[in-house]
């Protein structure tokens, strides 16, 4: 049972790398003790998108009179919703699958443990534990729902992101703690679908890690839908001995009491690091993570490490990018591939998306950011109100924010808030990739009448030839 590369985890990042390693000649066996495709494609990034769409479909519904189209009644079937998301997650789950035999790669069910020696042993469901060999053993474990002492889930009444996408029925009333993606999507898909939601954020605005005109906006569409936010304030406790929950939240006027039906957690992940050998091996961790080169090896020769459980933002396409990335030197260190150069990751280039209504996404520095670290900045702001795309489709809340170096020109950053707008970041990706400047942005014409365009009308706005507002 000896391999050149055995991969634990099969995630977005684990078979994303074994594909590709498998594409380069090594031979390559993949570990997991779940299901195919891991957190991403059964109870992350896919089905939750499913659901996202079902909400987004079932708000075109309750205004439709707005597009000049009568619907007499419409009533969403909580468990249809559900099952449809489901269905998705256990067919892209098979797709992996597919992928997996049309690659020639050795799936191998089980927890997987690493040894000394190049050493992995996977224990099955039955208790049999098995050791296979490999020149190369890279970990994509993966992280989990982050517990906090005082919000203890019970996986009935304070949940995690998983029971979010599966509850019986639909709740009455719900308390979301924390804003970031997983919280305000959650937030969104609930309220839409007719809970009443409260948002509480510890930090003084929503998803925190975005602009912070990004973040206003997105509170004042929450507003309009119904959303009760809350920022700068914590959840203190929650009492659940109840019929449902009485959550104690401290805010600067005090402290108050919300009752709901269910709690759902959403204050972030935390790596699965327990019990997969990494103390055996003496694999170096810091503050939850394991520690690795650009080239994602470890500080044990032959051990590697990527996605959710290394730093760097915890996202799936990440994940992917370090997998393929890792494979690559790997197969060049090894004499597998002679033309290729893989190259560390550039991390500020990383785009970043949420879901909800309406969507956001960014890329590169935030205008707060840039200027801590020094640049002297124009900004360019075009509002969705003065597109005509998105008035006709009737979504002009939001806007799209440039930020450019103004000694040279550089595309500093990019902040995106509106309909549809996961689909335009990478535009600006590829523009900051081929170091593309302000003006050449403004030169390269545009589809009329798309939300694209608004990305060219912002840069002429940071140069003051704005035409449209």
């Amino acid at each position: 049972m000896t391999y050149d590369l055995i991969v634990i985890g099969s995630g977005p990042g684990g078979y994303v790398a074994a594909i590709r390693a498998s594409q380069l000649g090594l031979k390559t066996a993949i570990v997991e003790r779940e299901n195919l495709g891991g957190i991403c494609l059964n109870w992350g990034c896919i089905p939750t998108k499913a659901l996202l769409k079902s909400a987004q479909v079932f708000e075109y519904l309750n205004h439709a009179a707005d597009y000049g189209i009568k619907v007499n009644g419409g009533e969403a079937d909580f468990g249809a919703v559900v099952k449809r998301s489901r269905d998705i997650a256990d067919g892209m789950n098979k797709g992996v699958a597919f992928l997996m035999k049309k690659n020639k790669i050795d799936v191998i069910s089980g927890n997987g443990k690493i040894k000394q020696g190049k050493k992995v042993e996977v224990t099955a469901a039955d208790g049999k534990a098995t050791i296979y060999e490999a020149k190369h053993i890279l970990l994509a474990v993966g992280a989990r729902s982050r517990a906090l002492p005082n919000l203890a889930q019970d996986g009935k009444k304070i949940i995690g992101y998983r029971e979010a996408m599966t509850l019986p029925t639909l709740p009455k009333s719900m308390v979301v703690v924390g804003s970031g993606a997983i919280g305000s999507e959650f937030a969104y898909f609930y309220a839409t679908m007719g809970t009443k939601v409260t948002l509480v954020e510890f930090l003084p605005s929503i998803v925190p890690v975005e602009d912070a005109d990004v973040s206003k906006q997105l509170e004042r569409s929450f507003k309009k839908t119904g959303i009760n936010v809350m920022t700068e304030a914590s959840v203190e406790g929650v009492d659940t001995s109840g019929v449902g929950c009485k959550v104690k939240v401290k805010t600067k006027k005090g402290e108050e009491i919300i009752e709901c039906d269910v709690v759902l957690s959403a204050v972030g992940i935390q790596a699965n690091l327990e019990n997969i050998g990494l103390e055996d091996v003496g694999i170096a961790t810091d503050k939850g993570k394991i520690l690795t080169n650009p080239f994602y090896q470890t500080n044990i020769l032959g051990y590697y490490a990527i996605g959710d459980c290394v730093g760097g933002q915890a996202l799936a396409h990440v994940a992917s990018a370090e997998g393929i990335i890792c494979v690559e030197k790997i197969a060049v260190s090894n004499g597998f591939a002679n033309d290729l150069h893989p190259e560390p990751l550039d991390y500020n280039n990383i785009p970043s998306c949420t879901y909800c209504q309406p969507e956001i996404a960014s890329v590169g520095y935030t205008e707060a950011k840039a200027k801590e670290a020094g640049y002297e900045i124009r900004v360019g702001k075009f509002p969705f109100s003065a597109s005509g795309k998105a008035t006709a489709s009737g979504a002009k809340d939001g806007f799209v924010k440039l930020i450019f170096d103004a000694k040279y020109g550089e595309l500093l950053g990019a902040h995106i808030i509106g309909a549809n707008v996961t689909e335009m970041i990478a535009e600006v990706v590829v523009a900051r990739k081929l170091e593309i400047t302000g003006h050449e942005l403004i030169e390269a014409v545009h589809p009329h009448p798309t939300m694209s365009e608004s990305i060219m009308m912002a840069a002429e706005a940071a140069y003051d030839r704005a035409i449209h507002i």
